[in-house]
């Protein structure tokens, strides 16, 4: 089995280890985006919501209309809908630039709903009691909203990995590199079912050390 193991690591382990970075590096970046992204619909929803800071509620309908259609869209099928805004912005629509992009704008409205299911757990007592001490819209949404936030945020930015982690391989099998592509490239397409079961592992260990380290972080900061 050691030799097995070694034999195998000799063949596959650099194609794996780049695999990995590639998944990593794409996911990391598009996560970053998606967050901006969306934590900044989330406050407009927020914000703009009836009874909020600043209702504005044809602004908050029609932001959670366009918010709920982009969840709607299959990842496959916005993918392809995305390929020449890639081409325009990246440059290329494969590999790890090509899919920032899909990644990004896939992430996205998931990233609004869960920053703004994070505002939602906050008591309103501290809204309101920021108001009474005369706090400016923004200064409620930097010092209040995101701030108190911070925990519920991190577990959700793990979630958004995650599940740009699954994107990602889905991309692979269309040419975009990573783990998803060597598992179909080289795994089911060469009948190497070692190299798809070591991909997948992979791709296991990755989402646990995430979720893992996310909790932690959690943990330490939330000081409720």
């Amino acid at each position: 089995m050691p030799e097995a193991l070694s034999d195998f690591w000799a063949r596959y382990g650099s194609l794996l280890l780049q695999g990995t970075l590639d998944t990593l590096t794409a996911v990391s970046i598009a996560t970053v985006f998606a967050y901006v992204l969306g934590t900044l619909l989330a406050v407009i929803l927020k914000i703009t919501a009836p009874g909020s800071l600043k209702p504005l509620p044809i602004v908050n309908a029609v932001l959670g209309w366009v918010i709920n259609m982009g969840r709607s869209i299959p990842f496959v099928i916005l993918m392809i809908l995305l390929i020449k805004l890639s081409r325009l912005i990246m440059g290329t629509s494969l590999g790890v630039r090509g899919a920032i992009i899909p990644l990004t704008i896939g992430a996205a409205p998931f990233v609004a709903r869960l920053v703004v299911s994070s505002f939602e757990e906050l008591p309103p007592g501290r809204i309101e009691a920021a108001l009474a001490f005369g706090a400016s819209t923004w200064q409620i949404v930097f010092k209040v909203l995101l701030r108190e936030s911070l925990p519920s945020l991190l577990r959700g930015a793990a979630i958004t990995l995650i599940t740009l982690i699954g994107y990602s391989a889905i991309m692979g099998a269309f040419g975009n590199g990573g783990l998803g592509d060597i598992a179909v490239r080289f795994g089911y397409n060469r009948f190497k079912g070692d190299v798809m079961v070591a991909s997948v592992l992979i791709l296991i260990v990755l989402v646990q050390a995430i979720q893992s380290l996310s909790d932690f972080i959690a943990r330490q900061i939330d000081k409720r």
